[in-house]
């Protein structure tokens, strides 16, 4: 437990989905993590979704708490929701429905976000770090069962990412980049690694930064 309560974004600023629409059909990327604080990477991963998948809309997930990450260092929930409005651009909309679902875990999450939004075809976003560490996920697999994914490169972890376990595993899911467009109309597991112009910015980076410019 943490000694700081976990505040929620003034209700003026928090942007929760509409109640499920019987007639809207959209293709939506789902780009999760603590934001602690958000950089020039998200919204890069963000753009390339948007351009290469062509989807319709990215949903900022900003998490409630990351169970794999220390507490210690980790700004409350509102700072980090302003961190990434302040990033997001055109058509990215950013959330915390995570809280509201009251979901811990992103498989959870996922599910439970198919489960009220039907007619929406949802993909998961993630830089390739995160494939190379998913194994350590709860229910990691699930993830891959659940939606279809969307892998950016990143840097030093290309190797990592397309060798490890989750590779591995859903390798007959993988499909070409030329497929890019229609990722979020195939049947789940399928999966993609997207090549693209590296940028190496880091939430680790920019606090350790601050944190000396501090003394």
């Amino acid at each position: 437990m943490t000694g700081k309560p976990t505040l929620a974004p003034p209700a003026a600023t928090r942007w929760h989905p509409g109640p499920p629409s019987p007639f809207r059909r959209a293709r939506v990327g789902l780009l999760g993590g603590s934001f602690n604080p958000a950089h020039v990477g998200h919204l890069h991963i963000a753009r390339l979704a948007l351009e290469r998948l062509g989807l319709d809309e990215v949903w900022w997930l900003v998490s409630p708490g990351n169970p794999l990450k220390p507490v210690a260092g980790m700004a409350p929930l509102a700072e980090r929701f302003a961190s990434a409005a302040a990033r997001a651009g055109r058509a990215m909309r950013v959330t915390d429905i995570e809280r509201d679902l009251g979901t811990r875990y992103t498989a959870e999450a996922l599910q439970r976000l198919k489960a009220r939004y039907p007619r929406l075809s949802f993909v998961w976003l993630m830089g390739a770090d995160n494939l190379a560490q998913i194994p350590a996920w709860k229910d990691w697999s699930s993830i891959f069962r659940t939606v279809p994914v969307a892998v950016f490169a990143r840097p030093l972890y290309l190797a990592s990412a397309l060798s490890g376990a989750a590779s591995v595993r859903f390798r007959d899911g993988r499909l070409p980049e030329r497929a890019a467009r229609s990722l979020a109309r195939h049947r789940p597991p399928a999966w993609m690694f997207i090549h693209s112009r590296l940028v190496a910015a880091s939430a680790s980076a920019i606090r350790a930064r601050k944190q000396a410019s501090r003394g």
